[in-house]
């Protein structure tokens, strides 16, 4: 396994706790705003551990702000490193399994596909485009022996986020509540999102997951009266 992110010191302390138990693992920084990064990983990837069977494209760039003021600079941004960067390195890696007749490419987009989220314009049309590209792929490689699946997670407690502002926030939270996106406060593990990618993949060939939407499960009697265990 390969994990690539522009923070390797995190995918690294994910690697070394997989080779711990005894399975293969290495940590490649890999930025998808940046061409050349997105080449070098592929290249060191792929002489390390030889051709990719699966591909997941995660990237979660989000930046908030409308669609009418945001400036186009930071638009142009989540553009290039949410859409662009994984057009490119499937660009790289497809052509392979192609040959090969056989691979898995997953790409991970968002809930707010059905349910856009106000103040995230530039973040949802890049995930548009990503899902436009898959259902694209899905048609080409059609009996190619490569296999094209999306997964919308729900919301999710991970660090994407960590970074907004929190005075920005407040307005949008109430936006959110006023279209009816938030009718509860529970979150997906980023391990459910990792299972259900897991499930994907797995499934025996012959069959093709095309599109997954996974999301959190809201509270239960047990969790409104403090006994739950999320």
């Amino acid at each position: 396994m390969v994990l690539g992110a522009r923070r390797v010191d995190r995918c690294e302390a994910i690697a070394s706790r997989i080779r711990d138990h005894g399975g293969e693992a290495a940590a490649i920084r890999l930025d998808l705003g940046d061409d050349a990064s997105i080449k070098d990983f592929e290249g060191t990837a792929s002489e390390a551990f030889g051709p990719i069977e699966v591909l997941v494209s995660n990237a979660g760039d989000t930046q908030l702000g409308h669609g009418a003021d945001m400036p186009t600079a930071d638009f142009e941004q989540q553009i290039k490193v949410n859409l662009l960067g994984t057009r490119q390195l499937v660009s790289l890696i497809a052509p392979g399994m192609i040959d090969r007749h056989r691979g898995d490419l997953v790409f991970v987009t968002t809930d707010g596909i059905d349910r856009p989220r106000p103040g995230m314009a530039a973040y949802l049309t890049a995930k548009f485009g990503v899902e436009g590209y898959a259902r694209i792929l899905q048609m080409e490689l059609e009996g190619t022996g490569v296999r094209v699946s999306i997964v919308r997670p729900g919301p999710t407690g991970s660090e994407m986020g960590s970074d907004w502002d929190p005075e920005a926030l407040a307005p949008l939270f109430d936006e959110w509540t006023r279209f009816g996106m938030a009718r509860h406060d529970c979150f997906l593990r980023p391990a459910d999102v990792a299972s259900t990618i897991a499930a994907v993949v797995s499934m025996p060939r012959g069959s093709h997951v095309t599109l997954l939407e996974v999301q959190p499960e809201a509270p239960g009697p047990r969790d409104l009266q403090g006994g739950g265990s999320r």
